[in-house]
């Protein structure tokens, strides 16, 4: 990693709300041998200046603009200091020692990739729902999505989208894609920008050999023998709204809308049947629905 260091500066862009200090650190920690510097994006969490000291550059946003937004102010902050690519990451990931360097052998042998993530696991869900692959892309039927699994260590997969953390991206995409689109302010967001970048005939890879850690939602809920990931009403709200938005943009194929809607009702039933607190995330929902459909 010290040699691809010479040709090579990768900034990594850690964005938090509210964040546990103690796990952030030890991201920090992480990355701080894995990249050239970091740039810590806090979307208005209140904190004081010391729960602020870090080595590492801090930009405090003075109200909650969304992920998305923190995201973009990143990005920028990072090409001003000429960053060669950006690693995107969250507050409730952990990459391992290796990741940044296996990302960047993968984006080597794919110099076209618009980015390349890691494989993540959960490690508070049970043993079956951590193996499944988090490489996703539509299937043939073009109904619902599939997950690839990983063969090998060593296998490099296309996919439509990746998660934002963990993502390793180019610089200059962003003069091809874009950046990201902060008026959705959370959630789809990453999804979006991948497909974007499809549209530039960019694709993204998930590479197998690349490790991370990574909390989805709050305690996963156990129904029927299955993890399934907990988020607030609030978030089922822009899930929700963001899939209605992205099923209404042009570009956007076919497939992805029939995919994308029978995944809405299937969560709007699951959510509002089986998980409480029911009738609030029927209200959000139902307002997702609907702020999603007269925009």
């Amino acid at each position: 990693m010290i040699q691809d260091k010479i040709v090579t500066k990768i900034i990594a862009v850690v964005v938090t709300y509210r964040p546990h200090l103690p796990r952030l650190n030890a991201q920090f920690h992480a990355l701080a041998s894995q990249v050239a510097s970091v740039v810590w994006v806090d979307n208005a969490s209140g904190l004081t200046l010391d729960d602020r000291q870090t080595p590492h550059h801090c930009i405090e946003l003075a109200t909650n603009t969304g992920i998305a937004h923190a995201q973009n102010v990143g990005i920028l902050w990072a090409r001003e200091q000429g960053a060669t690519h950006v690693l995107l990451m969250d507050q409730d990931s952990q990459p391992a020692p290796d990741m940044v360097e296996n990302l960047l052998q993968a984006l080597c042998q794919r110099p076209n990739a618009a980015a390349v993530g890691p494989r993540y696991m959960d490690d508070r869900q049970n043993a079956h729902a951590t193996a499944k692959s988090p490489f996703v892309r539509l299937n043939q039927s073009g109904w619902s999505f599939e997950r690839i699994p990983c063969q090998t260590n060593n296998d490099i997969i296309q996919v439509d989208c990746l998660i934002a953390s963990g993502s390793l991206i180019p610089i200059t995409v962003f003069d091809t894609v874009g950046l990201m689109r902060a008026d959705w302010f959370i959630d789809y967001v990453d999804t979006e920008w991948c497909l974007r970048a499809r549209q530039h005939c960019i694709e993204c890879y998930g590479v197998c050999s690349a490790k991370m850690s990574h909390s989805i939602g709050e305690n996963p809920f156990y129904f029927m023998g299955r993890a399934f990931p907990v988020h607030s009403p609030l978030r089922h709200y822009y899930q929700i709204r963001n899939a209605i938005f992205l099923i209404k943009t042009p570009w956007v194929s076919w497939g992805w809308k029939k995919a994308l809607a029978w995944h809405i009702i299937q969560k709007m039933g699951f959510y509002a049947f089986i998980l409480p607190p029911r009738l609030t995330h029927i209200r959000q929902m139902v307002k997702a629905v609907w702020d999603g459909v007269i925009r």
